[in-house]
């Protein structure tokens, strides 16, 4: 009994201190509440991924052919995703502008356009089309044969061919793999079919 009536006396006054404090406003409060500053918001699962873009008929997220050739508004489209780059280069006799959008030093897009956006690569595999296809799909996902779809486009190397995605006016995939054929003739069906995708172009 001797140790019953100091903890009922420790216990009411822990209760009463508890109460007290309840009772205090918040600019009174010298409690800490660790999680005080934390925003709730920002653990909802639907925020524990960034947005992924999509490339659609109507651009690559929200660049399209309407989007002005400037960083801040190429920035905001991409809502901030990469770090972007200016360049230059001829292209038949004339100078044709560009941004890269880098992420970790690697060129994930390249935009193409002058006022207006009117081309975007796409290099990032956390990109894809509506129906799903990213940049690693095989070529025998979407094509049996290359002939209609498929051709040596310019500036491809022998080891690329360029095809118009199903049913798109917009889309088209670059696929690569190895051929040692003669150069500008266009890989047999059978080799085509373990080719993988590079690159995803929009074009206006």
């Amino acid at each position: 009994m001797k140790f019953v009536r100091p903890a009922m006396i420790i216990a009411a006054l822990l209760l009463a201190g508890c109460a007290s404090s309840g009772s205090q406003t918040q600019s009174d409060s010298s409690w800490w509440n660790p999680f005080s500053k934390i925003s709730w918001s920002s653990l909802s699962p639907l925020n524990w991924f960034g947005s992924s873009l999509e490339v659609t008929e109507q651009g690559v997220g929200d660049v399209n052919g309407s989007t002005t050739m400037s960083e801040s508004v190429l920035n905001d489209a991409l809502s901030g995703k990469y770090k972007l780059r200016q360049g230059m280069r001829s292209s038949n006799g004339g100078v044709v502008s560009f941004w890269q959008a880098l992420e970790d030093g690697k060129v994930k897009l390249l935009i193409n356009g002058n006022a207006t956006v009117s081309r975007v690569e796409v290099m990032d595999v956390a990109i894809a089309t509506q129906d799903g296809t990213k940049i690693g799909s095989k070529f025998s996902e979407h094509f049996d044969k290359a002939f209609g779809a498929c051709e040596k486009a310019p500036g491809l190397d022998s080891s690329e061919i360029e095809c118009k995605a199903p049913n798109s006016q917009h889309i088209h995939y670059v696929y690569s793999g190895e051929w040692h054929g003669p150069e500008g003739l266009m890989p047999p069906d059978d080799t085509l079919k373990n080719w993988t995708l590079s690159k995803i172009i929009w074009r206006r």
